[in-house]
């Protein structure tokens, strides 16, 4: 039974269990962050990584310190353009317990937007996980990714 997207769950896993493809993932992300590598391709070379294998894993696997310590998360929807979409959606975000930081709109094309919001989820009263499972089901919402979790 394939699992539905929006029911996906994160779990904490120690090093020494971890795929190889997925330590050398972690460990490209971090030369890109601290400078170490100038391009994806430039890391994955240093670590011996696929560029595949790197983009399968790198919006999925974290070191545990990020995930404790940052509480900025930046997430990207497709919605439907219809009016009070948005304002419904900053509803479900704000009813959560997050403080909106940033919010950026394209014009609609097709019917279709796309949003960026980046969050302060410091006081969020659920798991980040129910939040994007809630902000999934909303009937608008074609697609809802993280694009990043970090300050």
């Amino acid at each position: 039974m394939k699992q539905d997207k929006s029911d996906k769950k994160f779990f904490l896993i120690r090093e020494d269990v971890l795929p190889e493809a997925m330590k050398k993932t972690l460990e490209a992300k971090e030369m890109i962050e601290r400078g170490k590598a100038e391009s994806v391709w430039e890391a994955v070379q240093k670590v011996d990584l696929s560029r595949s294998a790197f983009y399968k894993y790198r919006d999925t696997v974290f070191p545990f310190h990020t995930v404790v310590k940052e509480r900025i998360i930046t997430l990207f929807f497709h919605l439907e353009d219809r009016s009070g979409t948005l304002s419904h959606l900053l509803s479900v975000v704000a009813s959560s317990g997050c403080n909106v930081l940033t919010i950026h709109q394209t014009i609609p094309l097709l019917g279709r937007a796309n949003v960026t919001l980046s969050l302060n989820v410091a006081e969020l009263a659920t798991e980040i996980d129910e939040l994007l499972t809630n902000l999934r089901r909303l009937e608008f919402v074609d697609k809802v990714e993280v694009l990043s979790s970090g300050a």
